[in-house]
């Protein structure tokens, strides 16, 4: 009797060990299929890595261009430093900026002059006074006059220099150059006295209001990746702190020595710490397999 219930208990024992040692793979595939990323939340079974850098859109990042050469009387530029759009950066000195005003101011008055001449030889002509060969003499130094008007008011336009503005105040000494955007102030080429000529670049501002991440990926990755993926970010310098974004740009062109393309992702969460060119760690939402 008492082998028997030996017998027994030896058979349910192992029949007990045989039926956990089944259920362990699941139980261990279930812990790392449900492992998260302490900071985002995120599967992290479920993400592809990627390296990257933060970038400013181009629309965001002005270079401030001279149309006009000359030197450079007054600046206060310093990098960093953060500006608001119509903010005075620089003065410059170049005689031909003078020139042009004066050009404008005299066309203005001509065209006003030869406009009314015109408009009277009109009547002239109609009441049969004046002759034909008169009125289209008068209209064609007109137009001509006031093409010439149009070109200085459009040269000054470029300049960010108002007509009206000109008209009202008269000519100014020096050329006034303003910031386009919003933004912080980079890429400073500039002191008192120094002549740059047309198309150079006298800074850059740089508006931080949207950052986006540009990483690198290959070929073999663009099954697992699409638009609108979440991505999970991590910053050099800045700790294990996660940032999030996302994808909305997959690039259409393969490097053929590498195999490799751009994708741009749009951060979601920023931080004035963010600065242009800064090296990140990445990893994007795979696309689901089910």
């Amino acid at each position: 009797m008492v082998c028997t219930l030996a017998a027994c208990n030896s058979s349910t024992k192992q029949e007990s060990e045989a039926g956990q040692a089944k259920a362990a793979p699941d139980s261990v595939m279930t812990q790392s299929a449900d492992a998260v990323d302490g900071n985002s939340g995120a599967t992290l079974a479920n993400k592809v890595s990627f390296n990257g850098i933060l970038v400013i859109p181009p629309q965001n990042f002005a270079s401030v261009t001279l149309h006009m050469g000359g030197i450079i009387r007054y600046t206060s530029l310093l990098p960093g430093v953060y500006v608001k759009k119509g903010s005075l950066l620089a003065t410059l000195d170049n005689p031909d900026f003078i020139t042009l005003q004066q050009t404008y101011l005299e066309s203005h008055a001509q065209t006003e002059y030869l406009e009314s001449e015109y408009k009277r030889q009109q009547l002239l002509a109609k009441e049969e006074v004046a002759s034909e060969k008169k009125l289209q003499q008068c209209k064609a130094e007109y137009l001509s006059m006031k093409s010439r008007l149009e070109a200085a008011a459009a040269q000054l336009s470029l300049l960010g220099v108002s007509s009206q503005s000109l008209l009202k105040d008269g000519i100014k000494p020096t050329l006034e150059i303003k910031s386009p955007v919003n933004g912080y102030v980079g890429n400073v080429k500039v002191n008192i006295g120094k002549h740059l000529d047309a198309g150079e670049t006298l800074c850059d501002v740089i508006n931080k209001q949207e950052t986006l991440l540009r990483l690198t990926t290959y070929e073999k990755d663009l099954k697992d990746i699409r638009l609108g993926a979440k991505v999970w970010f991590r910053v050099n310098g800045m700790g294990d702190k996660t940032f999030d974004a996302t994808l909305i740009s997959i690039g259409q062109e393969v490097d053929e020595s590498s195999r490799s393309l751009e994708v741009y992702a749009r951060v979601n969460s920023g931080d004035l710490s963010f600065r242009p060119g800064m090296y990140v760690t990445a990893q994007i939402e795979r696309v689901s397999q089910y």
